[in-house]
């Protein structure tokens, strides 16, 4: 909820402004549309050897669970580069993108999940501020009931999929909730 414009700080009022199709925060006194618009997470599913990093996460949501290095995107770089900064952030480890590999959309929560696939040159890597530990893991012990968020398991799942047949594709999928009251990816 927006209740004030940031042009002005008058109060906002909540309408569709004319020639659009949705409700917008409007602002009473200036009339400057406050658009609201899904967040870009992006990631990196990173090889090494045949092994996947992952990280386990240090901060909530999903404090203790196990996921891909990733985060949101920042303004004023690529979305390949907010993948790599996660990537250094969380993980302590460059990786060199090798190609987008899944995107994962989840309305429900006004986000977006771009993950690319990737490798280390090198196994060293070191749990940044927002992972507790990091681990390359052999995709059969990938640890599945304890990952972090859905988006997560499906890029896994595909990746798992894509490897066994020996070719990568690029893939798009919509989680809806769980539940009404479901707020993670």
């Amino acid at each position: 909820m927006i209740h004030f414009c940031s042009q002005c700080g008058a109060p906002t009022g909540f309408q569709t402004p004319a020639g659009d199709s949705r409700p917008r925060h409007i602002c009473c006194r200036c009339n400057h549309i406050h658009y609201e618009n899904p967040r870009l997470v992006v990631g990196c599913i990173a090889e090494f050897d045949g092994k996947i990093l992952l990280c386990r996460r240090a901060i909530e949501p999903r404090r203790n669970y196990w996921t891909l290095p990733g985060g949101f995107m920042e303004n004023s770089e690529t979305t390949s580069q907010g993948a790599l900064r996660e990537t250094l952030e969380e993980a302590g480890t460059t990786v060199v993108i090798d190609a987008p590999f899944a995107m994962v959309n989840l309305a429900f929560i006004n986000q977006v999940h771009l993950f690319y696939r990737g490798h280390l040159q090198t196994p060293y890597y070191a749990a940044g501020e927002e992972s507790l530990e990091v681990r390359l893991v052999a995709l059969a012990d990938i640890p599945w009931d304890d990952l972090a968020f859905r988006s997560v398991a499906v890029c896994l799942e595909q990746y798992i999929t894509d490897r066994q047949r020996g070719e990568f594709g690029f893939h798009e999928s919509d989680l809806p909730p769980i539940n009404p009251l479901e707020h993670s990816g």
